[in-house]
């Protein structure tokens, strides 16, 4: 299987010194695969908030611009100011973006890897996805079982390897159970369905009925609205029922994190055999994993001195685990794609249209339920 087309276009993502974002399609040539590399003409993959994280940054969206159309759409807005010291190392440099995604091999290199995985559809990872050709290893794409399609494909690492990265996180650490915010995401869907399957404690934190209702129908036992009166009573009585020790949380900012090691100190001590001042010994861990706050993490330390408060990324677990236990997670997840590990979009749209500021303000608000797949080899 061949493509006769040699330019693609690229979506780039540039923050100048002078603090302006601006967000383009640029054509860039279809590259030769070398021996062990493949060319995959991508048609699916999914605007994670780690790919808005690079895509947009800390721009200011509502004050965004948009000028030209189709191809030549060009995005600009303002970075604040005392944002660009951290960005030190990706200004003035158009940056390609998209962790992850899935499409058709369509040129091979002569490697027996490489060669078999020509004319299949195929999931990569490895940044630069919002591409319509992208050359990678072929070592970094995992071939789809038969009748799988593209965009059933495209979710297949960061959102599946992240739950399932949990759960290994907790076994590894030594906890039993564990608690996950803004848990009616693709991602805590995902993390509720093997909590079941592999019969693990898990309390889902919500931020409104509806979203608990979700969880709820889908088989989740303990549910608790941040929003709720009685959600501390509420949160504390799940961790008094499953033990759950370990929180993932992606809110990040504000108070949550705190009040979750709060309420597992008192449900650690309703079981105490006896009162110690410097409170329980039980290690009470929280890992932030998003920044759907970006504000400061408040801590009100009336939880003792055997807790911790850290961040959490995929790429450096998957580091730590090693070759043997990263491919036993790939293979769960690819066996349960459909099911499992199925993701769902609420839009799918072209490269022209990931820059349309009316998509930019729906997909850059991170809402639960409104996740959006680009297609770069989509018209329009």
């Amino acid at each position: 299987m061949s493509d006769a087309n040699t330019t693609g276009l690229e979506l780039r993502s540039l923050i100048s010194k002078s603090g302006e974002l601006e967000l383009s399609l640029k054509k860039v040539p279809v590259p030769e695969p070398n021996d062990d590399q493949v060319v995959v003409k991508v048609e699916a993959s999914p605007i994670n908030p780690s790919d808005l994280g690079l895509l947009v940054g800390p721009a200011d969206m509502k004050a965004a611009s948009a000028s030209g159309s189709g191809d030549g759409i060009v995005v600009k807005a303002k970075v604040p100011a005392a944002s660009l010291p951290f960005l030190a190392a990706r200004l003035d440099q158009a940056m390609p973006v998209g962790n992850e995604g899935a499409g058709t091999v369509v040129k091979a290199g002569k490697s027996e890897a490489a060669q078999a995985l020509k004319g299949k559809t195929v999931s990569m990872i490895g940044g630069a996805m919002y591409t319509q050709y992208r050359l990678i290893k072929a070592s970094d794409c995992q071939a789809l079982p038969s009748g799988t399609t593209a965009a059933e494909g495209a979710s297949w690492f960061v959102n599946p390897l992240t739950s399932l990265g949990m759960t290994e996180t907790m076994k590894r650490e030594g906890h039993k159970a564990l608690v996950h915010t803004a848990a009616a995401s693709n991602l805590g869907q995902m993390l509720n369905k093997i909590c079941l399957e592999d019969g693990i404690g898990l309390v889902s934190i919500v931020r409104n009925q509806a979203q608990a209702k979700i969880l709820r129908d889908a088989g989740a036992k303990h549910v608790c609205d941040s929003t709720s009166a009685s959600f501390t009573n509420d949160l504390t009585q799940a961790l008094v029922e499953t033990g759950a020790t370990i929180a993932f949380d992606a809110i990040g900012g504000g108070k949550l994190a705190s009040q979750i090691l709060t309420c597992m100190e008192i449900a650690i001590n309703k079981s105490a055999k006896e009162y110690s001042r410097y409170g329980s010994s039980v290690h009470k861990q929280v890992y932030v994993y998003g920044s759907l706050d970006t504000g400061p993490i408040e801590l009100t330390r009336n939880y003792g001195l055997a807790w911790g408060v850290g961040g959490w990324l995929l790429t450096p677990f998957l580091q730590k685990i090693g070759r043997a236990d990263q491919q036993r997670l790939r293979e769960r997840v690819v066996r349960s794609l459909k099911t499992t590990f199925a993701s769902h979009y609420t839009k799918t749209i072209s490269l022209p249209e990931a820059l349309d500021l009316k998509n930019i303000a729906v997909y850059n608000k991170r809402a639960t339920g409104e996740k959006f797949l680009i297609n770069p080899n989509k018209a329009g």
